[in-house]
Order: C-alpha cells, then sequence, then structure tokens
C-alpha cells in the first residue's frame, strides 16, 4: 500500500514557498510590505516580536516590540502590554506603555492608559489618554513631560 519512505515524507516540516523567481535579487519597497493580523478571537499571552506592520483586533496581554514597524489596534482589541513600534495607531484600548519613535494616533473609541513616548502625538474628538505624556523631538535639548487626565 504505502511504502516506509511516503509515510516518512507525510511527516516532514514544511518549507516556505519561493516567492521569486530564482536570480531574481529585486529590493524590497513599500509595496511588498505586509501585514500580519491577529483576529478578534485570538489570545496571546507573551512577546510580540517582528519584522512587518501587526494589526491586532484580539487580547495580548505581555509585550509588543516592533521598532521599525506599525502596529495597528483593532477597535475591538484590548492590550494590556508595553508596546514599542513605529508608529502606533489606536482604535482600542491600550493599557501599558506605549513608545513611538514617530508617532502615536489615537483614534475615536481608542483608549490608552499609562505612559505615551513619541515624536509626534495625535487624539482625535472622542479619544482617551489617561497617564504620563513625554515627546521626543529634535526641537529641544530636554523632553517635556506632562500629566494628562481624560482627553475625551
Amino acid at each position: 500500500m504505502w511504502s516506509q519512505d511516503d509515510r516518512d515524507n507525510r511527516f516532514k516540516p514544511a518549507q516556505p514557498a519561493e516567492t521569486s523567481a530564482p536570480g531574481n535579487t529585486k529590493s524590497h519597497d513599500a509595496s511588498d510590505m505586509r501585514t500580519a493580523q491577529f483576529g478578534r478571537s485570538l489570545y496571546v499571552k507573551g512577546e510580540v516580536t517582528g519584522a512587518e506592520d501587526l494589526t491586532i483586533d484580539g487580547q495580548l496581554e505581555g509585550r509588543i516590540d516592533l521598532p521599525d514597524h506599525v502596529l495597528t489596534v483593532g477597535p475591538n482589541a484590548t492590550i494590556l502590554a508595553d508596546v514599542t513600534a513605529k508608529v502606533v495607531t489606536i482604535f482600542g484600548s491600550v493599557i501599558g506603555s506605549v513608545t513611538a519613535k514617530e508617532k502615536i494616533d489615537i483614534r475615536k473609541g481608542g483608549s490608552v492608559e499609562g505612559s505615551v513616548t513619541c515624536a509626534r502625538l495625535a487624539v482625535q474628538d472622542g479619544a482617551t489618554l489617561s497617564g504620563k505624556f513625554e515627546t521626543q523631538g529634535t526641537r529641544s535639548s530636554r523632553p517635556r513631560t506632562t500629566a494628562i487626565g481624560n482627553a475625551a
């Protein structure tokens, strides 16, 4: 029926598929960027690191580290974590520290409770920001720190 070789080959780990033709050394540009997604039903406890943009619409507890990429916290997301990313856009709820190299954007319905550190901050009408805010820019030699209550 089946040989021993057939059975052994069925249980070998799958290898990633080649996405470009051999010899094609095209550099990656903005159109090649991918976004990983955690759906509503996912609950992750631990550390998430990556080299691509990430959208989370579920629950995450722990740490998120995407220093050169974009994190989007979806409207159904609840994040209990320390977050580091290039850009962070928040539609859901984040409790913990949020650090962005470039920008943090808290949209209507989004909320952040904890410390926020970034070069630029945008808080849309209807968003909530509660905690410590620190800017890190090139305009002044020392960062400004401001305690913020409810920005709704």
